[in-house]
């Protein structure tokens, strides 16, 4: 997979920001969650900022200014990379933002780029993390995600209607309340690099009813289920027109 200068560029930013703060340490760092392969591990486990955030109501200003800080990375459109390097975040759910937020806070999930980018010190505290939910919720979603070679559709087709739809819902759109987040136009390399880290336990936080749920697919199938996912176009009002700028930061 070929990264764009773009993306070598934020990497190594990123990484830069994360060894400095590793290096001056961080004030009360949580201790590192439970993992999925490990007894105990309870999923979506109440408490926590998570909870908090869940009952505040967003602030549509404030979020597009703590959105500054993830436009770094995922774009003033937040349609991330379309190789794959950082998802799309435009048109999530807002309970998903705040989850995957909290978690990478309390360490119940492991992403050393994000991480000195999501702590407190950076964009607030729970009622910051519900207001970029929100703003995120709003972005217009990108019209050409990153793909596959489109060559096993109906074989992936065949895989999400019988083995993802249930949570995922028939068009990928996942849903709100139950945590579960929009697929459909996600880009693929994204989409088969978080599949093979929950396949193989590697995403801490990971819901273990999918962990189950993927164990015997093949090469083939993951790549086709995928494919196919990542092809689903949205409803229309979700989309954004190519080329589309963010107009809040212009």
């Amino acid at each position: 997979m070929k990264l764009s200068s773009l993306s070598i560029s934020v990497i190594a930013l990123s990484a830069a920001f994360a060894t400095a703060a590793i290096a001056a340490g961080v004030k009360d760092k949580p201790k590192q969650g439970k993992s999925i392969v490990e007894s105990g591990y309870e999923w979506n486990a109440g408490g926590g900022e998570k909870d908090e955030a869940l009952h505040l109501k967003p602030d549509l200003v404030n979020g597009r200014d703590v959105y500054e800080v993830c436009a770094a990375c995922h774009l003033p459109e937040g349609w991330g990379q379309t190789d794959g390097t950082f998802p799309q975040l435009a048109g999530q759910h807002p309970k998903v933002i705040i989850k995957q937020l909290a978690d990478i806070r309390a360490l119940n999930r492991d992403n050393p780029t994000m991480y000195p980018f999501a702590l407190p010190d950076q964009i607030g505290g729970p009622q910051a993390i519900a207001d970029v939910a929100g703003y995120i919720q709003k972005l217009k979603m990108n019209p050409e995600p990153g793909m596959g070679d489109g060559k096993d559709l109906e074989h992936g087709k065949k895989l999400y209607k019988e083995n993802c739809a249930q949570c995922h819902g028939e068009h990928g759109q996942g849903d709100n309340d139950n945590f579960y987040p929009r697929l459909e136009g996600q880009h693929y390399e994204y989409l088969m690099r978080q599949y093979q880290w929950i396949k193989e336990g590697k995403r801490r936080n990971a819901n273990p009813d999918m962990v189950k749920q993927i164990q015997w697919m093949t090469e083939r199938d993951t790549k086709a289920v995928l494919d196919y996912v990542s092809r689903i176009k949205p409803p229309a009002d979700k989309i954004g027109e190519k080329g589309w700028k963010n107009p809040d930061f212009e």
